[in-house]
């Protein structure tokens, strides 16, 4: 393949199932795809540099996955990952996991067992039942293809759902015997763009023109509205509260801000006490309230891409169903210009903060040195650790041109720092932070060197409370297996073996290492001077 990618992607001709791939990526506007080649994925990377793609290795397949949501969240653009068969499409699963329940776009491609595969065992490598009814519990679909001119749709179908709908990871599954095997094929097929209409909002301004007492909750599908979410919050004279995945989306040293506070037991009795609540691109479930969603007797507006949404959890008086900045944009006009008297969230910013200023109290300073020295728009990658959900998440403020990427519902461990360097590579020329603990690094801290491999200057920030400090707190008989500083049940405790200095030297023919030769030993400096 030597004509490039602009003629093969506007005539076509006779493409291996390799290509085809590789083709229709390209011409969805792919140039980044994260992922480690095996044996029967090596069709698909003998074409990534003729068509452009760049490619990142990473040291382990989920660590590919969790580098291409961060740079799906940085860019706005899918993440695209590549595996193997078997053990590492699974490997990567639960990074598809993550995006599924983060609505990030993200499609994984794998091979599969041949497209004339017995269903019964034949021991093939790396062979499982079915890697797509795997995926189909985590991914928004697992599409198999039947044929090398299949693939084009299957792409494309994709990339539909990632432009039109509710942004969530996509596998698609080429059978190894179409990999290599040809077929011709016109020009690539794109997704088409389809318009998405703006539902009726006069009603919805109606009530929030009426409300004494509005409130305004704003989830990550509200993140591409920032500028729409904070007009209305000050037309409205309305406090802010955002989930975790909408941290940032305005200002949170804005007066009407609360920030990440849907967790607090005093935000949560003041939301119930609201008589309009307006939600944008939110499930409000559990895992934004940190236990069961409150009671909401006033009027609750939903703003939300997915009609689901609407009938989810606690059901829209008012469902608006659309793009967030395009209902948002529309609704606007639709308010008078006259502004409620804002409210003076001081107080109750006050009262959240003494709930947990004592258990909070130990990340404070180290997020405040970190604040001073971060630019307004930098990235921050956290993982499910103490410090992130109860330390930086509430106390780290973030502002619409930075970022803040948390792994939340699904709540993986081992995302910050794999999601850092996904965001290094999408956006090299602005600062990026990985913030994880202990426990939580060494999930994937294999992928330090990646990073280094790169050349990434990528400062990695860590707690260390020398274990998984968040299960002492929920059950103290776990203390000593959560702890990792303590031998295990029935080892006595007390040090651990002293081991001598070994020196490393050419071991010859027979394993018997020769005898290092000894030369004049090296003064010591003083302790009182520098060498």
């Amino acid at each position: 393949m030597g004509a490039g990618p602009f003629r093969s992607l506007a005539k076509g001709g006779l493409l291996t199932g390799g290509e085809a791939v590789v083709r229709a990526l390209c011409g969805h506007g792919v140039t980044q795809a994260f992922g480690i080649p095996g044996t029967h994925n090596l069709e698909v990377y003998r074409h990534l540099a003729s068509y452009g793609i760049r490619h990142v290795t990473p040291r382990h397949e989920q660590g590919a996955g969790y580098a291409a949501d961060g740079y799906a969240r940085v860019t706005g653009r899918p993440g695209v990952v590549l595996t193997t068969t078997g053990p590492a499409l699974l490997n990567a699963a639960a990074a598809v996991g993550q995006a599924y329940s983060d609505s990030v776009p993200l499609l994984v491609v794998s091979p599969g067992m041949p497209l004339r595969h017995p269903r019964l065992s034949t021991g093939l490598l790396h062979e499982m039942r079915s890697q797509t009814e795997a995926l189909r519990g985590v991914a928004a679909f697992s599409h198999r293809v039947s044929s090398v001119a299949e693939i084009d749709s299957a792409v494309a179908r994709a990339f539909t759902l990632f432009r039109t709908g509710r942004p969530r990871p996509a596998h698609i599954e080429i059978p190894l015997d179409l990999l290599e095997a040809a077929e011709p094929l016109g020009p690539v097929r794109l997704s088409p763009p389809v318009p998405r209409p703006v539902p009726a909002v006069r009603e919805a301004a109606r009530v929030l023109a009426g409300a004494q007492r509005p409130a305004l909750v704003l989830g990550g599908g509200a993140r591409n509205a920032g500028a729409a979410c904070l007009a209305l919050a000050e037309r409205l004279g309305t406090a802010v509260v955002t989930t975790a995945n909408g941290k940032g989306t305005v200002p949170e040293t804005h007066p009407l801000s609360l920030g990440v506070s849907l967790h607090s037991p005093a935000v949560q009795k003041w939301l119930a006490t609201r008589d309009v609540v307006l939600a944008v691109g939110t499930e409000l479930a559990e895992s934004d309230f940190w236990t069961l969603p409150p009671r909401l007797d006033g009027t609750l507006v939903r703003v939300d891409i997915d009609p689901d949404q609407m009938h989810a959890g606690t059901p829209a008086d008012v469902p608006l169903v659309g793009d967030a900045r395009a209902v948002l944009e529309a609704l606007l006009p639709e308010l008078p210009l006259h502004a409620r008297v804002p409210d003076d969230v001081t107080a109750l910013r006050a009262t959240r903060d003494a709930e947990t200023a004592a258990r909070d109290a130990r990340w404070i300073p180290y997020l405040k040195a970190m604040r001073s020295v971060l630019a307004e728009d930098a990235v921050v990658t956290s993982d499910s650790a103490q410090c992130c959900y109860y330390g930086a998440l509430p106390h780290l403020p973030v502002g619409p041109t930075g970022r803040y990427l948390h792994p939340t519902g699904f709540g993986t461990l081992g995302y910050a720092l794999p999601a850092a360097i996904g965001a290094k590579v999408a956006r090299p020329g602005r600062q990026v932070v990985a913030l994880s603990g202990d426990g939580g690094l060494q999930f994937t801290v294999q992928e330090l060197a990646t990073a280094a491999q790169l050349r990434l200057p990528l400062p990695i920030v860590v707690f260390d409370n020398g274990g998984y400090g968040e299960i002492p707190r929920r059950d103290d008989g776990a203390r000593r297996h959560a702890d990792r500083r303590r031998p295990p049940a029935g080892r006595p405790a007390g040090p651990g073996p002293r081991l001598r200095r070994t020196r490393h030297t050419r071991v010859q023919p027979g394993g018997t290492p020769p005898r290092p030769r000894r030369g004049p030993r090296p003064a010591r400096p003083h302790p009182d001077r520098h060498p």
